[in-house]
C-alpha cells in the first residue's frame, strides 16, 4: 500500500524521466527510490506539524532534483506555516519562475501577501491570479479599498456590478467611497449613463436620486424621479416625485396617498423618507383634516432606532404653541418609550402650559422612581400637588428634589415659587415669605 501511494505521488506531480535522461539505469532507479522516500517522509512530517523535518526531506528532494518547482512550492507552504515569510515568498516566486503557468504557485506568493499585510504586492500577484481565475477580481475591490485606491475601486464595483450582479460587500464599499464628494461626480456621470444605455433599469435611478439627495441637489433629484416615473410608473420611487408634485398643487389627498407608498417601500432610503413626512407636516400643520394622515405616516417610522419621530413632531407643534397636538404626539411617542426623560419633560411643560394638572404628578412620581436623582420630576410634582392643593405632599417632594439641584439657576427660582406656594397653603407665612423673597434675589441676579 505503502508502495502504490509513493508511486502515485510521483506520477502525480512529477515528470523526473526528463531530467534524468542522460544517467544510468542502475543510478535513476536509486535516486528515483531516494526521492520518493525523502518526499514521501515530508508529506508525512508536514502532516503532523513537524515542519522543521519536512523542510530537511524536501531540501534532499532539492538536491536531487534542484527545479523541481513542486518541490520548491512545498518548502514555500513549510517555511509560511512557521511563519518565515522571507523564504516562504521566495520560494513560491521561484516556483512560479520555473512554472508560471501553476495557479497554486501564484496563490502561495498570495497568502504570504495576505500574512504579512502587504496589499500593494498582493494586488501585483493578484494581477496575475485573474488570468487564472476572474473571481479574484472581488480581492482585488478588497485590496483597491485597503490600499486607499478609491478611484479604482468604485471602477471595478461597476465593472464587476453591471458583469456579475451586485453583492453586499461591494455595496458597503461603495457606500464608503462615495461619502467623498470628490467621487460622487465620476458617480453621477456613470449612473445617468447607466439610465441611457438601459432606461429600465430602476436601481440606477435610486441610486442616482440618492447621491443627489446626499449633496443637496434636490432639484435634480426630483428630476430624475420624474423621468423614473415616466420610464416605469410603477416604480414606488416614482412616488417621491408625485409627491411633491401634489404638494406643489396643494392636492393634500393625492401627496398622501403617494407618501405612504413611498414611506411602506423598502427600496427608498430612510432619509428620504423623513424629508417627505417633514414637507407633508408643515404642508398639514393648519389642515387638520389631514392630520389622520400624518398619524398613520409616523406609524412607518415606529421601528426606527435614530430618530423618533413622534417626538419631534411633537416639538415641531410644541414650538408653535399648539399644545393640543404637542401633548397628542408626546403622548403617541412615551407610549412606546416611557423612559425618555427628554419626552416626559417636554410633556410636563405642554400639561403646564395647558393647566392640566390630574395625572401630571402620579406620572411624575413614577419618574422619579426610575430617576431619583432627576430634580425635574420633584419640581413638577411638586407644582401639581400644589394645584391640587395637596400642599403637605408638594412641600415633600420639592424639599427633596431641591438637595438634587445643582447649577440651574432658573429651575431653583421655581422650586422656591413652588415652595412658598405649598407653606403658603399650608399656613406657615414666615417660610412663604421666605422661599418667594430668595426666588427674588435669584431672579435678580440673573
Amino acid at each position: 500500500m505503502k508502495k502504490k501511494l509513493r508511486n502515485w505521488i510521483l506520477a502525480l506531480l512529477f515528470a523526473p524521466a526528463a531530467l534524468l535522461a542522460q544517467t544510468e539505469p542502475e543510478d535513476i532507479a536509486m535516486n528515483q527510490n531516494e526521492f520518493q522516500d525523502a518526499f514521501y517522509e515530508s508529506l508525512k512530517q508536514k502532516g503532523i506539524e513537524n515542519y522543521d523535518k519536512a523542510i530537511l526531506s524536501l531540501e534532499k528532494c532539492q538536491k536531487l532534483e534542484p527545479n523541481n518547482a513542486t518541490v520548491i512550492f512545498e518548502l514555500g507552504k513549510n517555511y509560511l506555516a512557521l511563519k518565515d515569510y522571507k523564504k516562504a515568498y521566495e520560494s513560491f516566486e521561484k516556483a512560479t519562475q520555473i512554472d508560471p503557468n501553476n495557479k497554486w504557485f501564484w496563490v502561495g506568493m498570495y497568502d504570504v501577501c495576505y500574512e504579512t499585510r502587504d496589499w500593494e504586492q498582493a494586488i501585483v500577484i493578484v494581477n496575475k491570479l485573474i488570468q487564472f481565475k476572474r473571481e479574484y477580481k472581488e480581492d482585488l475591490v478588497s485590496l483597491y479599498m485597503n490600499t486607499q485606491q478609491f478611484d479604482k475601486a468604485l471602477a471595478l464595483i461597476n465593472e464587476l456590478n453591471e458583469s456579475v450582479g451586485k453583492s453586499d460587500m461591494r455595496d458597503n464599499y461603495k457606500m464608503q467611497i462615495l461619502r467623498d464628494t470628490k467621487y460622487q461626480g465620476a458617480e453621477k456621470d456613470n449612473l445617468l449613463a447607466a439610465i441611457k444605455k438601459n432606461p429600465k433599469d430602476e436601481a440606477s435611478y435610486i441610486a442616482l436620486i440618492y447621491l443627489y439627495s446626499e449633496s443637496n441637489q434636490e432639484d435634480k433629484a426630483v428630476e430624475i424621479a420624474k423621468q423614473l416615473e415616466r420610464e416605469i410608473p410603477t416604480s414606488d420611487f416614482a412616488q417621491v416625485s408625485l409627491f411633491k408634485e401634489h404638494l406643489n398643487q396643494a392636492d393634500g389627498a393625492k401627496a398622501a396617498k403617494a407618501m405612504n407608498t413611498a414611506l411602506a417601500s423598502g427600496k427608498i432610503d430612510q432619509k428620504i423618507k423623513h424629508r417627505m413626512l417633514n414637507e407633508f407636516l408643515i404642508f398639514v400643520k393648519d389642515k387638520p383634516q389631514f392630520e389622520p394622515d400624518l398619524d398613520n405616516a409616523i406609524g412607518y417610522f415606529k421601528d426606527d432606532k435614530q430618530v423618533p419621530v413622534a417626538k419631534e413632531i411633537g416639538k415641531f407643534y410644541h414650538s408653535k404653541k399648539n399644545w393640543d397636538k404637542a401633548a397628542k404626539y408626546y403622548e403617541m411617542h412615551l407610549a412606546g418609550a416611557s423612559d425618555d426623560v427628554e419626552g416626559t419633560l417636554l410633556l410636563f411643560d405642554v400639561y403646564t402650559q395647558k393647566q392640566q394638572f390630574d395625572g401630571m404628578a402620579k406620572k411624575a412620581e413614577t419618574m422619579i422612581e426610575l430617576y431619583p436623582l432627576q430634580p425635574q420630576f420633584y419640581y413638577y410634582a411638586g407644582l401639581a400637588y400644589n394645584q391640587q392643593k395637596n400642599f403637605k405632599k408638594a412641600k415633600d417632594l420639592l424639599e427633596m428634589g431641591l438637595d438634587y439641584l445643582v447649577n440651574d439657576t432658573a429651575l431653583e427660582i421655581n422650586f422656591n415659587v413652588q415652595l412658598g406656594e405649598a407653606y403658603n397653603g399650608l399656613g406657615d407665612a414666615k417660610k412663604k415669605e421666605a422661599y418667594f423673597t430668595k426666588a427674588d434675589k435669584l431672579l435678580n441676579k440673573k
